[in-house]
């Protein structure tokens, strides 16, 4: 019979669920020694937020087939180190989505009828209505940013209270916003608008600070802000200011910078703002609907199935993924890369596989450029299973084809094009040797790049002295161009300049760029 250990405390229907096809340990508190010493004799493990899964763990787990955790991150697990050997590694990204959509809404009622504060008034003897006179949320606007699972039943459940919805999600079609009865507009015009923001985003470098001293000057003097999502979208110094001078109503949060909270200004701000720690999945159903969700695929990939939250490559034998493994990353690198080209809103994806390449499984190649088409706008949230339904979910129509006569390449060649905000764009890769990825074209023009983590694509016209002056544009704001390569077809026709540098590039320098003569367009991408 399988083993399975348990080492973090999960609800009991889990380890019912598991104790049906295997025997269950409960371990909690192992030291990291103590755990790596224990895993060789387990076939699964289950965890929460407390163990880190290292890669010495995985290593030892010379029988692991499955680590399983009961949330929806997986920042405690080495999950690459578990996809080198095989393991499939999965967790719950549904399982709180409940809790934190109605979290959001109980601290907006509360943030409204000064619930807090009033509840504290009368327990300490006094009987003040006056001083707590709230405000209604019937027929005011609701800017909700970011529209996904959360965010979407955030926005039905207002709907219903009689709210009037906006929406900001740049990966969002319309026509999905209008099924949930929000009109689809740019942030800066939700802001100027709402009577309540809610913030449903991961925390990425883009959206770290979204919400700070310049856009709160654009909200409403009587707006409130409410943030259940990640710590570090708003600029907690900005809020507080902004609150304190009277120039915002009032604020929620459950999620701040550094946790705990500690020491801050915030906590000095009264009424006008509602503070939790960090409650937004801490429900009993949510702690019993991720410790069910994770304990049921487990069940299943001892029982020989597929795992529906895989976070890396789910259902294939370790043989499979070791021999497409190069091939799944050049697909997801080129997503992300054409994505990024398109646009944010991308319509269409179309996938051919070229050459030898077209010979293979392609379902894993195709679900891996989904991934990484999907992976600016859902960082984490997006996986090898979820991405076929996210694309779904935003319209995205996709398109595989196969041409085994295009022989390019030694074992074969990927060609992605997609059509999104910024037009239509197109991108090809192989492997140089077994594993090293090349871009071999952009836009049909072509290159021979190793993706870099920060990248600058320009379409410009062939002409002398134009590369000269964007290195001295580059040079004068201190950026550093680690490569570069032009692609052209035909002499002095147009041309498209690939430079990798060596850090993001400086606000303002891009608009820049775009001014030089000879220059048609100008992209940065970050892989």
């Amino acid at each position: 019979m399988p083993k399975v250990l348990v080492s973090d405390p999960i609800d009991q229907v889990g380890i019912d669920i598991l104790s049906q096809v295997a025997q269950v340990d409960v371990k909690t508190s192992l030291s990291p020694e103590e755990l790596v010493q224990v895993i060789p004799e387990y076939d699964a493990l289950m965890i929460r937020s407390g163990t880190r899964v290292t890669q010495a763990v995985i290593e030892a787990g010379n029988n692991l087939k499955i680590i399983g955790r009961a949330g929806v991150g997986v920042d405690n697990v080495d999950v690459p180190a578990a996809t080198r050997k095989g393991i499939v590694v999965v967790n719950s990204p549904e399982g709180n989505t409940i809790a934190a959509a109605e979290h959001t809404l109980a601290m907006m009622m509360a943030l409204s009828r000064c619930i807090p504060d009033a509840n504290q008034s009368v327990k300490s003897g006094k009987w003040d209505r006056k001083s707590y006179t709230g405000n209604e949320v019937y027929k005011k606007v609701l800017g909700v940013v970011g529209l996904g699972k959360i965010g979407a039943h955030v926005a039905t459940v207002a709907r219903a209270m009689g709210m009037k919805l906006l929406a900001y999600d740049p990966f969002v079609s319309h026509e999905r916003a209008e099924q949930l009865g929000c009109r689809l507009v740019d942030l800066d015009l939700l802001l100027q608008e709402s009577d309540y923001v809610t913030l449903h985003l991961p925390k990425t470098p883009e959206t770290t600070h979204l919400i700070n001293a310049e856009a709160i000057a654009k909200m409403k003097p009587t707006a409130r802000i409410i943030n259940c999502a990640r710590g570090g979208i708003i600029d907690e110094t900005a809020l507080h200011d902004a609150l304190k001078a009277g120039k915002l109503a009032g604020a929620a949060l459950d999620v701040f910078e550094q946790e705990p909270l500690g020491e801050s200004t915030l906590k000095e701000l009264g009424k006008d703002i509602v503070l939790t720690p960090h409650l937004g999945a801490s429900t009993e159903e949510a702690q019993v609907n991720v410790a069910v969700d994770v304990a049921e695929q487990i069940r299943d990939v001892l029982l020989g199935l597929p795992a529906r939250s895989a976070v890396n490559i789910p259902g294939l034998r370790p043989d499979i993924v070791e021999k497409l493994r190069p091939y799944l990353q050049l697909a997801e690198t080129l997503g992300n890369l054409v994505g990024q080209l398109a646009g944010g809103r991308v319509e269409s994806l179309n996938i051919r596989l070229q050459g030898e390449l077209a010979t293979n499984q392609s379902q894993p190649i195709v679900i891996a450029a989904l991934k990484g088409l999907l992976s600016n706008a859902l960082q984490e949230r997006v996986n090898y299973v979820n991405a076929s339904i996210e694309a779904k979910e935003r319209g995205i129509h996709v398109i595989e084809t196969r041409d085994a006569s295009i022989k390019d390449y030694t074992g074969g060649s990927l060609y992605l094009t997609a059509k999104g905000s910024l037009g239509e764009h197109s991108v090809s890769g192989a492997l140089l040797g077994d594993t090293e990825i090349r871009i071999t074209s952009v836009d049909e023009f072509p290159v021979n790049v190793p993706p870099n983590r920060y990248m600058l694509f320009t379409l410009h016209r062939d002409m002398p002295g134009i590369i000269g002056k964007i290195g001295s544009l580059l040079g004068s704001f201190n950026v550093n161009i680690a490569s570069m390569q032009v692609g052209r077809k035909i002499v002095r026709g147009d041309a498209v300049m690939v430079l990798s540098i060596d850090d993001p590039l400086p606000e303002g320098i891009l608009s820049e760029i775009s001014k030089e003569p000879g220059i048609r367009d100008a992209y940065t991408v970050t892989l």
